[in-house]
């Protein structure tokens, strides 16, 4: 007779399902859930859902903390720091102008980059099965 854990001991079904990081985080990426790729993850910008509107999984375990804003400086200042260096190299450009035109392309892209970041983060966690992903409740 096979041994099994009382059911006091368990913590809830168990999902065993093969979860692919690199499908989970696409649709992260894209905002969806990375379980289905229907239901969206975001309530508002960078706020995520308790579960899946379309398929019920929970969203609402993930631990994205700072690791979002890290990524999207670290992004965004890998793309402009050689724009600003090829701007003074090869032109002499007005020091207003300049800064007003990095600042907005600076801007614009942390606010288009920083939800993705964030979805692909929180995918990549239900993936990895990190932080209560685990488990399906």
């Amino acid at each position: 007779m096979p041994l099994s854990a009382p059911a006091s001991d368990t913590k809830g079904p168990q999902d065993d399902s093969p979860r692919v990081p690199k499908q989970a985080m696409l649709r992260g990426w894209q905002r969806r859930c990375p379980n289905c790729g229907k239901g969206a993850m975001m309530q508002g910008y960078l706020k995520v859902r308790e579960t899946c509107p379309s398929c019920g999984t929970r969203l609402d375990q993930h631990r994205a903390d700072d690791g979002p804003a890290y990524l999207t400086i670290l992004i965004v200042g890998h793309v402009l720091a050689p724009v600003m260096l090829f701007l003074y190299a090869h032109w002499e450009p007005d020091p207003l102008l300049t800064a007003l035109l990095l600042s907005l392309g600076c801007v614009a892209m942390s606010l288009w980059l920083l939800p993705r970041l964030k979805g692909a983060l929180v995918g990549l966690q239900w993936a990895k099965r990190m932080h209560g992903f685990a488990r399906s409740d």
